[in-house]
């Protein structure tokens, strides 16, 4: 619930007139595939790295701990491997490279062409992964699939949030995390209907399949629309002019379109879109976008779905049960987003991660530890992705993106690369630990973290962020500086 004296004030935004289209629709099913590839992707490592016969051929020492090991506190460490979690980690680190290139495309050519970029990664990937003899193949695999991850990362939030009408703006930007649910899912029933098959079937069938999304997002890449805002902010007007009226399915959007091109005009200004992040006025929505990408990953929500499986078996169930047990949490994860879809632009992104952090105070460590983060996930997850692509202003909305994945991709690699070892020597205290972590990110969102529903893009600044008690500090200090500076010349 949210605390008085600290959300944004009862100022209405603007509300453009704009009807859902089918158009907007299909654009936006198609362009969240991105995050059907950027789950399955997850779901994979998770699974295959708890079968006999996958470690048997690529990691032969774990095997045999694992064979060897017995349900006392040794079990915890079987799967302690920096091999094993470089194969997880590889993805990521792969993918907070590519975020620096994939920022200059998506402003420069368009958010569609970067996920057609994307898209490609993700097929060479595929290929390399499914013919994998050797660990190195599989790390090449790996790492290309990771730099389509950095590059859909980069352009699908930011088109979803572009496309979509104000006021179903978090519904159809979650998709994308729906999608990655979906994906985690997918993943984790292959997992369990090829773990009975040989270490080369098994792996080649998993990774084959995963070129059924990376098709969809590249065929669906072909197909969309590029958003108005980029052919705007690269001076294409009437063509962005033509694009909003398809996809808004009205004749007059003249007010919606005055002020995407005011925005653009501002953002033409800027030289550098990296150096002008780092501005005061820009303060807020990049603390904001850091730190919660921060909490997405020191709460443990991503390591609980990388290794479920292997949770599982560290806990005592057997291969196949761990197997499912993971199907079983991969299923609940996709019932809760849709639940965050339906709520979010009711509720409010605010309330909503409030809520999440009083059920996470409720159980800060034992059995009920892996079930909590679950519930955390289904919030953080798709608010981690839809806050920061909807409060940067249009003239450092890519340079921010870059950052928020650059920062999630950094801190997933982090945990993903460690995770197995904290396993090893936390034990069970390793849920106490996430715990702490949510009391933190509970306590900055009560203070700190501004509700941002049904708010236009570009009317953050004046709706937001100069109405709440904090931050309106930065945009008016900045203010006074640029008078200054005028008064200068």
């Amino acid at each position: 619930m949210p605390a008085a004296g600290f959300s944004v004030s009862g100022q209405e935004a603007t509300q453009f007139e704009a009807k859902i289209t089918p158009i907007v629709i299909v654009s936006c099913l198609m362009a969240a595939t991105g995050g059907l590839m950027f789950g399955y992707d997850v779901g994979v490592s998770g699974g295959v790295t708890s079968m006999d016969d996958f470690l048997k051929k690529f990691f032969p020492v774990v095997y045999r701990r694992k064979i060897g090991a017995g349900l006392d506190s040794s079990n915890y460490c079987k799967y302690d491997n920096q091999g094993l979690q470089l194969f997880t980690s590889s993805l990521y680190l792969a993918g907070l490279t590519a975020t620096f290139f994939a920022s200059y495309t998506t402003r420069q050519l368009g958010r569609r062409p970067t996920m057609l970029i994307a898209g490609f990664f993700f097929i060479v990937g595929v290929v390399l992964n499914a013919a994998a003899q050797d660990l190195a193949m599989l790390i090449a695999g790996r790492i290309l699939l990771g730099c389509g991850v950095g590059f859909a990362n980069q352009a699908v939030p930011l088109f979803l949030s572009e496309v979509a009408p104000t006021r179903i703006r978090g519904g159809l930007n979650i998709l994308f995390q729906l999608n990655v649910t979906i994906g985690i899912l997918f993943a984790s029933l292959v997992n369990y209907g090829t773990s009975a098959g040989s270490a080369a079937g098994g792996l080649a069938a998993v990774a084959g399949l995963a070129g059924v999304p990376a098709l969809l997002l590249t065929v669906g890449s072909l197909l969309v629309t590029e958003t108005p805002n980029s052919l705007i902010e690269r001076g294409r007007l009437e063509e962005g002019k033509a694009v909003l009226r398809r996809i808004r399915g009205i004749t007059n959007v003249e007010p919606e379109f005055e002020e995407i091109l005011e925005a653009s005009r501002a953002a033409q200004q800027v030289k550098h879109p990296f150096r002008n992040l780092l501005r005061r006025r820009n303060r807020p929505p990049l603390v904001i976008a850091t730190l919660l990408q921060i909490f997405q990953q020191l709460t443990g929500i991503n390591a609980i779905m990388f290794y479920a499986p292997v949770l599982f078996n560290t806990l005592g169930f057997k291969s196949d049960a761990s197997l499912y047990s993971a199907v079983i949490t991969g299923a609940v994860n996709v019932l809760s987003t849709v639940v965050s879809i339906y709520s979010v632009d009711k509720v409010g992104r605010r309330a909503l991660l409030l809520e999440a952090g009083v059920q996470m105070g409720g159980g800060a460590g034992g059995g009920d530890g892996l079930h909590l983060r679950i519930v955390l996930r289904l919030v953080l997850g798709p608010l981690g992705w839809l806050i920061p692509s909807e409060t940067f202003p249009l003239e450092t909305r890519s340079a921010g993106q870059s950052v928020t994945v650059c920062v999630n991709l950094l801190f997933t690699f982090v945990i993903a690369q460690a995770f197995l070892s904290m396993l090893c020597h936390f034990k069970f205290g390793i849920f106490v630990f996430f715990s702490g972590w949510v009391v933190v990110m509970s306590t900055f969102v009560l203070f700190f973290l501004p509700e941002t529903k049904n708010v236009p893009i570009e009317e953050m600044a004046d709706r937001v962020w100069r109405q709440h008690w904090f931050w309106k500090r930065y945009l008016e200090d900045d203010v006074e500086k640029d008078d200054m500076e005028k008064e200068g010349k």
